[in-house]
């Protein structure tokens, strides 16, 4: 129209976007969903099922030394001002109020429904900070969401069960050598569903010459407390690392995948990179540091992609640092995109989660294929349940069971409430996120494919395995969800009794 019209500028989406949402305010006009959606300003963001909010905790003393760790003044160690998420977090003087406040109204202004929210916390060590900033930060996130106070976290939880912001997952970052059972206990208290492990190599030498300061039997005691708990386990690996070599990456990468003794559910890959901040600068400047070539890079990282299994899905590929900051390394910020675009030349595949989830459903037609892969992780088993199309190209839903390692030990539990349990550790629709309580025509969500999932793992959960009762580690935004299928709360937990 401003073409036709012969006008040189005119308003944004986003412009037109808050112009529609006031009029609808005061009732000028009725709704029209199909304007809505012409309007929303990059609408990737929504089509993972949920809208991602990133917030970052203060900055605090972080016990670790690693060499390749930037330490910048006033930020959480690890973490530079100008990088997206910690500007927003420093604008808000790091209150987490403010900082999910915020996020909600830009989101929503942009046309995404920010009802069902991902909640990452990131910032140093969380595990470090002192217990009593940890609860009032959760709190405070909760709030936020609930736009209500409470008079303590339990509360805040119980509002946001309802509320029209619900915390549908909620991720917390720290070292493997932090996660014991009172700090698992700990989490779930919190309503943590998913941790971030800062696992950067599965090699002791490495860890050793980056000053990681923990070994890698510790990375596989962390990851079976956790999974046996039913988190999710995100590993952060780092490529490049100083003693490593790109021979030696990969064999990482593929011991990763095959020993059961790991195999996260999440990956995020980081190639190290040299900042002035960090210790790394120095051995770079005594030239006994370089990193990787790009085409080095880009040909490990293809090999790796190759290899990883269905069942996981590579968050990142980088880290979003601006270039300015770095001395020496990657500073191509769409390595993904690059990547994909040569193994398509190539005829190669990455079978990972994330390249291969649905966002529309083709021609609303639900013609899909369940899939089951059961592998062995952490003493216990996994069993992964998805509905994907028959070429495996697409993936819709997934949820992932697990048999945790005390089923096979003949061991109690270390938490009681999940003894003689099949544990339910994740399930998750894609697609465009479809608000509480509707039906999206072209999306996934909403269509009984999670029901369906979840009726499956129970019915393997007590006749495969004889377990008497099935738990899940709900977020605190879907306990209302699962209580609809008979699920009732105990210590964390939505439980239910399959007898």
């Amino acid at each position: 129209m401003a073409f036709k019209f012969k006008k040189s500028s005119y308003p944004s989406n986003f412009q037109l976007l808050s112009f529609y949402h006031n009029l609808l305010k005061k009732k000028e006009i009725s709704p029209l969903p199909e304007l809505e959606k012409l309007l929303v300003t990059r609408p990737v963001r929504a089509l993972s099922g949920v809208v991602v909010i990133t917030v970052l905790t203060k900055p605090y003393p972080c016990p670790g030394k690693c060499l390749y760790c930037p330490n910048e003044r006033n930020m959480p160690k690890s973490y530079l001002l100008k990088e997206p998420a910690c500007q927003r977090a420093a604008s808000s003087e790091f209150n987490p109020f403010h900082q999910v406040k915020n996020r909600i109204e830009v989101l929503e202004n942009c046309g995404h429904p920010a009802e069902k929210i991902d909640l990452v916390v990131l910032g140093g060590t969380w595990s470090a900070y002192p217990r009593r900033y940890q609860t009032w930060f959760i709190k405070r996130c909760f709030e936020a969401c609930n736009q209500k106070t409470a008079h303590s976290l339990t509360q805040a939880k119980k509002l946001n069960e309802k509320s029209s912001h619900r915390i549908i997952g909620l991720t917390l970052e720290t070292r493997p050598d932090f996660i014991t059972v009172e700090e698992v206990k700990r989490m779930r208290f919190l309503g943590c569903t998913r941790v971030e492990l800062g696992v950067q190599s599965i090699d002791d030498e490495i860890l050793k010459l980056n000053q990681r300061g923990h070994s890698v039997k510790t990375i596989i005691q962390a990851t079976q407390l956790l999974k046996d708990a039913g988190f999710k386990v995100n590993y952060h690996l780092m490529l490049n690392l100083y003693g490593s070599s790109p021979q030696r990456d990969e064999k990482m990468f593929e011991k990763i995948f095959q020993d059961p003794c790991f195999r996260p559910d999440y990956l995020k890959i980081y190639p190290c990179v040299v900042l002035k901040s960090a210790p790394l600068f120095k051995l770079y400047q005594e030239k006994k540091y370089q990193p990787y070539s790009q085409k080095v890079l880009l040909n490990l990282l293809t090999k790796i992609k190759q290899k990883i299994p269905y069942w996981i899905r590579v968050q990142r590929i980088i880290r979003d640092i601006p270039s300015f900051y770095i001395v020496a390394g990657n500073k191509t910020t769409n390595l993904r995109e690059i990547i994909q675009e040569e193994m398509k030349k190539k005829g190669l595949k990455c079978h990972c989660i994330r390249c291969r989830q649905a966002t529309f459903l083709e021609k609303n037609k639900l013609n899909l294929k369940l899939f089951r892969e059961d592998y062995w992780a952490s003493n216990g088993k996994e069993i992964f349940l998805s509905y994907e199309d028959k070429n495996r190209k697409k993936l819709y839903a997934f949820l992932r069971l697990r048999i945790p390692s005390f089923y096979f030990s003949g061991q109690n539990h270390f938490l009681k409430v999940l003894n003689g349990a099949g544990i339910i550790r994740e399930i998750h629709t894609y697609g465009q996120v479809a608000r509480i309580g509707q039906k999206e025509t072209k999306s996934p969500q909403h269509k009984g494919l999670g029901k369906k999932l979840i009726a499956l793992a129970e019915k393997i959960t007590k006749k495969e395995f004889g377990l008497s009762k099935i738990a899940v580690i709900s977020g605190v935004g879907v306990r209302e969800y699962y209580r609809k299928l008979g699920y009732r709360l105990k210590d964390e937990y939505m439980i239910k009794n399959l007898n």
